[in-house]
């Protein structure tokens, strides 16, 4: 995936109410109606959040007769997942020095109690 791509991604996600979205739509498709229920926004607001999840690739809208279905697209959040990933170990490691850094302040701060 091109950053420019996982940009647009890590975009469409940083809204709630596309979230919201696309976990409705990992229980199963959905019309837009179906989707505008929960929110209180009207049904041009719901489709300017899915046309912004169709452009990240997120999501893609069928067309079956007059139903046209959303579904949630995985490969895309599987693709960011897997970019964060890569600092997971990172973040690990910065909270293990912490933890150890207050454990050793708080140590400190016993010490000087008991001698006190």
């Amino acid at each position: 995936m091109s950053l420019d791509h996982l940009s647009g991604v890590f975009g469409a996600l940083a809204d709630p109410t596309r979230r919201a979205i696309l976990a409705r739509l990992a229980d199963g498709e959905a019309t837009v109606g179906e989707l505008a229920e929960p929110f209180a926004m009207s049904l041009p607001a719901v489709s300017k959040h899915l046309k912004v999840l169709e452009r990240a690739g997120l999501i893609t809208r069928g067309r079956t007769a007059q139903w046209r279905p959303c579904r949630l697209e995985p490969a895309p959040l599987a693709e960011a997942s897997d970019w964060l990933e890569r600092y997971r170990h990172f973040w690990e490691g910065s909270f293990d020095r912490l933890a150890a850094q207050l454990r050793a302040e708080q140590r400190g701060s016993a010490e000087e109690r008991a001698d006190g």
